[in-house]
């Protein structure tokens, strides 16, 4: 008997030979778990299970630590959670155990699913512009020490932040679109909560409206790690 796993609809997720010499297979009404991983070169391979759902969600449940209690991760979270330094490329850096050796999920068929709910999706991942969705930042003046707000909307905003956010002696006059000096206030904190998702408003960063890395806050000619490391796994 072919060793399939079945949506709730009955229509086959996974084939024999997509399943083949995977660890930690296990196998529930609409979803199949296998073991994952994330490896950082300071704190070496943090563990986990990552739940493959036939409505393309992915979960990953921490296995860290003994004590560690995420569970739920994003395949994103679970990047930043296991400290990998060059992390916001998590198809590539978040692994499986195939034949015992560990392989990018990106070389896998479990992100199928995901890909096609990406596709279909009506704004879970994107805004209603079909573009990556960029909170709204804040930089802090080296001069006045405020915190002063960037809108990143268009390329040109988003390397507008990325330069200013890489500026150890960055100040509010060098804002280019915004006529302001140090002496003008800064935003009220009960102002500062509203950060421009489209999902939440007051949103704190979840891994639905943050963007971890795109064309448009990437730049190929920026030598910064961030940039490079982007450019780099982008032509993978």
């Amino acid at each position: 008997m072919e060793n399939v796993v079945e949506k709730e609809s009955g229509s086959m997720m996974f084939s024999d030979e997509e399943l083949r010499e995977v660890s930690g297979l296990k196998k529930g009404g609409d979803f199949v778990e296998v073991t994952c991983g994330c490896t950082s070169h300071r704190y070496g391979d943090a563990v986990g299970k990552l739940r493959v759902f036939s409505n393309g969600r992915l979960e990953i449940a921490c296995e860290c630590t003994p004590g560690c209690n995420e569970d739920k991760l994003s395949p994103a979270a679970f990047e930043k959670h296991s400290g990998r330094e060059t992390a916001r490329k998590w198809k590539n850096n978040v692994w499986l155990m195939v034949n015992g050796e560990k392989v990018s999920l990106s070389k896998t068929a479990f992100l199928k699913y995901y890909n096609q709910a990406s596709k279909s999706a009506n704004g879970f991942h994107k805004s209603r512009n079909g573009r990556v969705c960029h909170r709204d930042e804040f930089v802090r003046c080296s001069g006045c020490n405020k915190e002063r707000r960037f809108r990143l909307r268009t390329k040109e905003e988003c390397r507008i932040h990325h330069d200013a956010l890489a500026d150890v002696n960055w100040k509010c006059s060098d804002l280019q679109y915004d006529r302001i000096t140090c002496e003008v206030d800064e935003e009220r904190a009960s102002r500062r909560v509203y950060r421009g998702c489209p999902r939440c408003p007051t949103c704190k960063g979840c891994t639905s409206c943050v963007c971890f890395g795109c064309e448009t806050c990437r730049f190929s000619d920026c030598n910064c790690q961030t940039c490079i490391d982007f450019i780099r796994n982008a032509k993978v």
